[in-house]
């Protein structure tokens, strides 16, 4: 079975898109959802980090406190480097669990990855698809989706792989710069492509 990549920079419209896979009977696993899950109370990976960042990183319920947590990373390097050298090992054991469900019928499934390229998850796929809007879409729809100042955004963009070393990378893309119905199609015409033609 064919994994394909699906990836695209923050507020590209990656959860749209594949939600419109999911309607077509595509089954997917989501990078985002998976590092969340191993970082729940009472995982590995939150004492781990608890260690490293003290119980200030922790939600009176004991939960990570996300925001914090992504506040010290984009300020400071080295700890983004070290937050990622626990994690993506974790999150891809976890992912490779996840991507091969047992009565499946088609002949790919989908990894969605906003980090795709830029880690090793990359390695996983066969193939990539990237979900693609202007970097003004980008900063315009997140700061409106997640109320963060443009600053932060701007920042989370510039850490994440340029758009065109991205588009680079892609063996398929998706313009989700186009009204919806657009991109629905565009979305049908590629799973037909991968379903016919999975080599």
């Amino acid at each position: 079975m064919k994994v394909i990549g699906l990836t695209g920079g923050i507020g590209s419209g990656k959860s749209t898109v594949v939600r419109m896979f999911g309607e077509l009977g595509v089954h997917w696993v989501d990078a985002d959802d998976v590092a969340r899950e191993v970082v729940e109370p009472g995982t590995p990976a939150l004492a781990r980090i608890t260690e490293h960042f003290g119980q200030d990183i922790l939600q009176a319920d004991g939960a990570l406190d996300r925001a914090k947590l992504r506040d010290i990373v984009f300020r400071e390097p080295a700890q983004r480097e070290w937050l990622e050298g626990l994690l993506h090992p974790v999150i891809r054991e976890e992912l490779m669990r996840q991507l091969h469900p047992g009565d499946y019928r088609l002949p790919y499934v989908l990894l969605v990855s906003p980090l795709l390229l830029e880690t090793d998850q990359h390695a996983l796929v066969d193939q990539v698809l990237v979900v693609d809007v202007p970097v003004e879409t980008q900063v315009e729809r997140t700061m409106a989706r997640d109320d963060n100042p443009r600053d932060q955004v701007e920042r989370i963009i510039a850490a994440q792989m340029p758009r065109d070393k991205r588009l680079e990378r892609a063996d398929h893309v998706i313009d989700n710069n186009r009204p919806k119905d657009e991109v629905a199609r565009q979305v049908r015409t590629l799973h037909e492509q991968l379903v016919q033609n999975p080599d």
